[in-house]
């Protein structure tokens, strides 16, 4: 099918990507047009900001984690109801799973989705060396190259530079960005929204999309990505049950790290779910047969978690007594025993996990990682990968699961014993599709042995009854 599809690289983290794709998303939505959004990687943090303050479809795209066909089929299932998507590289536009590889880099999924590329270069403090960086990127491997835009630009040297990048290189110069005063997205602004910041944002990049429509040509934009081939991809097979599964998801300002497929493939797979608030509701939904507590921000907000004593509660009792939980990251750390802040205070929490999780001042580990487990009962059976970066560390790391990092380092990590799969690294189940499907059909056993258990307590509450009416009439009698 043909989708209108356009990537913004950039030769390095640090050149303004963030801002000014989410710029040109909002002069794209501001037009009418209805956008997919993407971040190459598997960064959660943009594609939450672009759905929250911008309004766009947001999903990854990440060549590590998936074969190309699976990839194809992800971009063309969320691309498909809309009228362009927008690609966010990530890093450099070459930099790959190791320092010197271009596998899993925003060049590798340009490569297979066949996206146009522009690319966005950092101009401030020159002005024809720009143009020799511009050449070394666009020769250095054949690639998509289509466009540039130079950010930080002075207008009264743009027209100069524009004739001379097209004259020598042959690329369209889509336009420049000038230096934007006031306008930044700070770090905690792309994790961390509250409610009440979301207008302020908005009001600020539709400010950037304003000056955007004026320095860029959109118009030349949106024809470079109509302008890219027709795409296809094949969906992957995976397990799926006859009867559907209620599953309570982890959703608040505590626990909102999740990729938007994840939650797809559950739903394929069987799965309703159904999203619950540790922080603010008192007990777990009803019916559920499961339970996801994905990962965020549990230690900025230890204080109501702690506070929320029936929650905890009901969480211990429910995993105590075999409810199947997936705890990734953030809810590891919320099942521990102890979970301090990043001041140090010590705060009980579900107390599943007998340890204690704590800020080590330093980025504890980061980075893809590829798991396996012996256990042919393991969700994780044949094999899964996902990605791991936390500042917190625990004294109950676990051992159920081998991870290996792409350097090759090896470790153990992992609680995996009985219904509890819990764990620092975040699952990204298209990896291995049916890793979300085993989690369901422990879920559904989980169902069906409480169903048994509902049958026999009804007949012996039913055998009591008659008993105490039998023995009622005798004392009549």
């Amino acid at each position: 099918m043909s989708l209108a599809r356009v990537m913004i690289a950039a030769p390095a983290s640090g050149s303004g990507k963030t801002l000014v794709t989410c710029g040109i998303i909002q002069a794209l939505v501001n037009r009418g047009m209805k956008v997919s959004s993407f971040k190459c990687g598997p960064d959660y943090i943009d594609p939450m900001f672009h759905s929250r303050v911008i309004g766009a479809r947001s999903r990854n795209l990440d060549c590590f984690f998936c074969a190309d066909s699976t990839l194809r089929y992800l971009f063309t299932r969320s691309a498909e109801p809309s009228d362009i998507s927008v690609i966010e590289g990530v890093m450099g536009f070459y930099d790959g799973i190791r320092a010197s590889v271009t596998e899993g880099s925003s060049y590798d999924v340009s490569q297979k989705l066949e996206a146009p590329v522009v690319l966005l270069v950092n101009v401030r403090g020159s002005s024809t060396s720009c143009i020799p960086v511009i050449k070394g990127f666009k020769e250095f491997r054949e690639n998509r190259m289509e466009g540039v835009i130079l950010n930080n630009m002075n207008a009264s040297l743009f027209p100069e530079i524009k004739r001379a990048i097209e004259g020598e290189l042959g690329l369209k110069v889509i336009g420049y960005v000038p230096k934007l005063e006031g306008a930044s997205l700070e770090s905690r602004h792309l994790g961390l929204v509250m409610p009440d910041e979301i207008a302020s944002l908005r009001d600020d990049l539709n400010r950037v999309a304003a000056t955007l429509e004026e320095t860029l040509d959109i118009d030349m934009l949106i024809g470079i990505a109509r302008a890219a081939p027709p795409i296809a991809g094949e969906a992957p097979a995976h397990g799926v049950l006859e009867e559907k599964v209620r599953v309570g998801f982890a959703l608040d300002d505590a626990f909102c790290f999740n990729y938007e497929d994840n939650i797809a493939l559950l739903e394929e797979c069987g799965a309703e779910i159904v999203y619950f608030s540790p922080i603010n509701d008192s007990k777990l939904p009803e019916g559920i047969s499961g339970l996801i507590l994905s990962g965020g921000y549990p230690e900025l907000h230890c204080a109501e978690l702690s506070a929320n004593r029936q929650m905890l509660a009901d969480i211990k009792e429910k995993i105590a007594g075999g409810m199947p939980c997936l705890a990734e990251c953030g809810g590891f750390m919320y099942l521990h025993r102890v979970l301090k802040d990043r001041d140090g205070k010590a705060w009980p929490m579900v107390g599943v996990v007998d340890g204690e999780s704590a800020d080590t001042g330093k980025l504890t580990r980061f980075g893809y990682v590829s798991l396996s487990s012996s256990d042919p009962d393991s969700i994780i059976a044949g094999g899964a990968k996902g990605h791991e970066f936390h500042y917190w560390n625990s004294t109950a790391n676990g051992d159920s699961w081998n991870a290996v990092k792409t350097s090759g380092k090896a470790y153990r990590c992992g609680h995996e014993e009985g219904s509890l799969a819990a764990g620092f690294p975040h699952l990204y189940y298209y990896s291995n599709p049916d890793a979300a499907y085993r989690f369901l059909l422990k879920c559904q056993a989980y169902s069906n042995l409480r169903s048994d258990v509902d049958v026999a307590e009804q007949v012996a509450r039913k055998a009591g009854d008659r008993h105490g009416d039998g023995q009622a009439e005798e004392e009549h009698r």
